[in-house]
């Protein structure tokens, strides 16, 4: 029988993927991470100072110069996710 290559390729083992992502905690701060390495910048007028709130069970961010809000998840594959609320428990 010919071997799986989906199933040997490289990158995270399923145990290596929960350790990471397993919980609402760690995939929030991995998505901060990735989307605002270095602090939030805002996506329209690439300003920082900003404030949060929460807006059904969603944290946003609002910047302060230009009043643009928006989600660790606008503008990304997670955008449209049904999962509300799972981000509130991080914040």
């Amino acid at each position: 029988m010919a071997m799986n290559r989906v199933q040997f390729q490289k990158g995270l083992s399923m145990s290596e993927f929960l350790k990471r992502y397993g919980t609402v905690e760690r995939c929030h701060a991995a998505l901060l991470a990735s989307r605002w390495p270095t602090g939030f910048i805002c996506p329209h007028c690439g300003e920082t100072p900003h404030s949060t709130f929460e807006r059904n069970g969603r944290p946003h961010w609002q910047c302060q110069t230009c009043r643009y809000q928006t989600t660790v998840t606008a503008g990304t594959i997670f955008q449209a996710t049904k999962i509300k609320g799972a981000f509130s428990a991080a914040c």
